[in-house]
């Protein structure tokens, strides 16, 4: 379905290899950590535009978690590679991302009933899509790099901690639209 806030989910995704470009062939932090500051509060603009003019689709409940997992993913190696952010901190947010969107994909196929995401799920993606930038932009020179890690840091931890919490809060429902979406389709 085409509309504004799949337009935005769009967008967000076709900018992703401007970032690439701006921290690794540029080694630009500054530019780069705004620019990855901007697609994750992109995020809230076009759920909010779906919710607000009545936009919300099938495509792009499924469009838009997929494009925050692929943001998550590149960016947290990104700076992984780039070495700004701690070693850690990326690497258990893409174990979180990797089991729960496995997670999600095994039990689609398998014949869950689709659910919306969780307040939960929208705070800890919020914070952790400042945290990042944030943490990125503490590693660049630029003059507010010092305030930027205390910011990172204050999204970082209470995000991280959010995100595993929603992660095992969703097994349960994941189970129960399985067996609700495998009834409806008359299977066992």
């Amino acid at each position: 379905m085409v509309s504004f806030p799949n337009f935005i989910t769009l967008a967000r995704l076709c900018v992703l290899p401007l970032f690439l470009y701006l921290l690794f062939a540029k080694d630009e932090r500054a530019a780069a950590a705004l620019l990855l500051g901007v697609l994750g509060m992109t995020d809230w603009v076009d759920g909010w535009f779906a919710r607000k003019f009545n936009q919300v689709s099938a495509f792009g409940s499924v469009f838009d978690p997929a494009v925050d997992r692929v943001l998550f993913v590149v960016s947290a190696v990104s700076v992984l590679i780039d070495g700004a952010v701690p070693m850690w901190l990326c690497i258990a947010i893409l174990v979180r991302e990797v089991l729960v969107g496995a997670m999600m994909v095994v039990a689609t196929m398998m014949g869950m009933e689709r659910f919306p995401v969780s307040n939960n799920g929208k705070w800890y993606t919020f914070l952790l899509m400042m945290a990042v930038p944030f943490l990125l932009l503490a590693g660049s020179t630029h003059v507010t790099a010092d305030l930027a890690l205390v910011i990172g840091w204050l999204c970082a931890i209470p995000g991280l901690a959010l995100s595993y919490y929603t992660a095992v809060s969703y097994v349960p429902i994941v189970r129960a639209n399985l067996q609700k979406g495998r009834a409806a389709k008359g299977l066992r």
